[in-house]
Parts: C-alpha cells; sequence; structure tokens
C-alpha cells in the first residue's frame, strides 16, 4: 500500500479521535476526505459507486455521498486497503444463512472506541459492575458484542464483574451482593434471557441498569420494545431499563435514556432513507430505511444502509421501529448483484 494511503489513514484517525474525545464538531471536509479515501481503497464500495453510475467527481457535497447495503458484508470482503485481520466480526446469522464478517483491523481501536461512546453516556467504565446474560452470544465465535462486555469486565474495579451464561441462581446473588455493599450494576442481556431471569428471580435494586440487546433469537415470540420493557419492569420494579443499538457491521454503538429513542453521539450519523426510493433522503420524522455513517469504520465501510426502519429527529437521535420487507430489500440490494 502507498505512503499515500499510509498518510490519509493515519490523518482519518487522528482526527476521529479528537472528534470523539474532545467533542469537537464534524466537518464536512472530514467526511469527504473519509469517503474519498474509501472510494479509492475499498473494492467493494468503488464498484458499487460504479454499479451507480457514480464517479468520484460527481461527489461536491455530502449528501450525494452514497451508502452500501449492509448485505455487502454476507458476501464479500469489505476492507479498505489490504491487511491482515486482527479478528473477523461474525454476525449470529440463522442455520443455512450467509453470515456478516466485518474483518478487523484493529481490535485495539474497536474497544477503545465503544469504551470513549460509554463515557460519553454514562461515565467512566471503572465505576460500575459490568454482569452479561448473553448466552447466545457466547455460545459461538467471532461476537462483537461479547468482545465489548468482556472488555467492560476487565476494565471494572469491581471482581464481582463476569458471565453467567445461563445461571440465573449465580446472577441473581452476585446482584444481591452488590445491593448490599451498594455497588452500581450494569447487567447486559439479550432479550429473552432476561425475560427467562427475572421470571426465575425476583429483582428490586435501585442501582441496577439493565441494558437490553434486542433480539428473541427464535426462542419466543417477537416483542416491542416497549413491551419488553414493561413485562421487565412488572417483574423487577426497576425503572431503568435501556437498549443498546449496534450489529456485527458497526465499530460504534448507541443507547436510550429510558423510552425507546437512542441517543446521538460524535461516532454514528444517521440518516433515513425512502423506502420506495432507497437512493433518496426521507425527511427527519417521517420513517424510512436507517442509513448509519460510522466514523470508527475507517478500515472497513463508514457508508452502510441498514436493513432497519426507523426515523431520525432534528437532534439527531432515532427510532428504530422493525425490518425491511423482502421485496423492499430486493429493491436496496440489486445493484450488489453485479459486485466482483
Amino acid at each position: 500500500m502507498s505512503n499515500d494511503f499510509d498518510t490519509i489513514r493515519n490523518q482519518l484517525y487522528a482526527q476521529y479521535y479528537q472528534l470523539v474525545e474532545i467533542d469537537s464538531t464534524l466537518s464536512d471536509e472530514y467526511l469527504m476526505l473519509l469517503f474519498a479515501f474509501q472510494y479509492k481503497y475499498n473494492t467493494i464500495y468503488n464498484h458499487y459507486c460504479n454499479n451507480l453510475k457514480i464517479s468520484f467527481k460527481d461527489i461536491h457535497d455530502v449528501n450525494q455521498i452514497p451508502y452500501l447495503p449492509i448485505s455487502a458484508f454476507k458476501y464479500h470482503t469489505v476492507k479498505t486497503g489490504d491487511f491482515e485481520s486482527k479478528e473477523v466480526f461474525l454476525s449470529s446469522g440463522t442455520t443455512g444463512s450467509a453470515r456478516s464478517k466485518h474483518y478487523i483491523r484493529s481490535l485495539d481501536h474497536y474497544l477503545k472506541n465503544t469504551e470513549m461512546i460509554w463515557s460519553h453516556h454514562f461515565g467512566n467504565l471503572e465505576q460500575y459492575c459490568f454482569l452479561a446474560l448473553l448466552p447466545g452470544y457466547l455460545e459461538r465465535d467471532g461476537s462483537s458484542l461479547i468482545s465489548m462486555v468482556d472488555y467492560f469486565i476487565k476494565k471494572s474495579k469491581y471482581k464481582q464483574s463476569g458471565f453467567f451464561l445461563r445461571n440465573h441462581q449465580s446472577l441473581h446473588e452476585t446482584i444481591k451482593a452488590c445491593q448490599e455493599k451498594h455497588i452500581p450494576v450494569v447487567l447486559f442481556g439479550v432479550a429473552y434471557a432476561l425475560l427467562d431471569f427475572t421470571e426465575a428471580c425476583d429483582i428490586n435494586y435501585s442501582d441496577l441498569i439493565i441494558i437490553e440487546t434486542g433480539g428473541m433469537k427464535g426462542t419466543r415470540k417477537e416483542m416491542t420494545k416497549e413491551a419488553l420493557h414493561y413485562t421487565i419492569l412488572e417483574k423487577t420494579g426497576h425503572t431503568k431499563i435501556l437498549s443498546e443499538y449496534g450489529m456485527t457491521e458497526l465499530l460504534s454503538q448507541s443507547y436510550t435514556d429510558g423510552g425507546t429513542r437512542f441517543k446521538h453521539n460524535n461516532s454514528l450519523k444517521i440518516h433515513t432513507k425512502q423506502i420506495n426510493d432507497p437512493l433518496s433522503f426521507e425527511k427527519n420524522g417521517k420513517p424510512g430505511i436507517i442509513c448509519i455513517t460510522d466514523l470508527a469504520n475507517i478500515d472497513s465501510c463508514a457508508f452502510i444502509q441498514t436493513e432497519d426502519v426507523g426515523m431520525v429527529y432534528e437532534n439527531g437521535d432515532f427510532e428504530i421501529s422493525g425490518r425491511l420487507e423482502a421485496s423492499d430489500l430486493r429493491g436496496c440490494n440489486l445493484l450488489l448483484e453485479e459486485l466482483i
């Protein structure tokens, strides 16, 4: 790879950490530099732009930057530059289906980024005891969520932090012990595991923060977030249930602060595209296809069109309301079929 590649990549990383750590303002100049870098050095993204009949010289404004359909991560190697991966994050997938692959050049970058975003929302990692009830994620390889939570556990100053798989009794005893010592606890849990746990054990601890990571994974009937949170609240009497928005293809995450709106941060920029015209922007406050600029994705692709439907608000917060229908997905992914 050329000296020009290394120079620009280092510049992007330096500006990114300044943006996130110092809370400076994202500039259009930075976004255009990131787009130019990935257009030139990311083969899949370059070919996708070419299929759209878009060349670099056509892009004069950040609103013209194309978003790569997220399914590209299932069928192609999405890398900016040529590097040996330190880690490969894999989506859960279903039996027989293709799994998304996110090739990670720097695991340290991913972990540092998740910590910066957490600190932006909640403060230092060290002050929390982190408990994890993530059986489906823990029992498969390549989970970015497990990497993040494991890192959080190791950064905590509390020895009680740890994973509990399906050991509800041990988890319950740990929470009770933390309650007696007035230790603030964060419990990460996949939705169905949280329901199983709260049905089996009585909890009422005001310093407990429950963060559900979504998904019944085929074990229970799907529920809205409102219904899920209400059901858990009935069992726990607890009022602080949050959600995390993250995925295999992203190096950044977002959290709610109660309710259903995910809070904006400097790493994730959310837009929506029209469901019937995936190349055209949708107005704020109206349902559309969620498109993400993940500024941490310097070594893969920062501009991603997801398969989620939701809406964005004027302040940058967003909500997820569902998934695209198969017919809509077909329209979004059509131009991916001819990629190399």
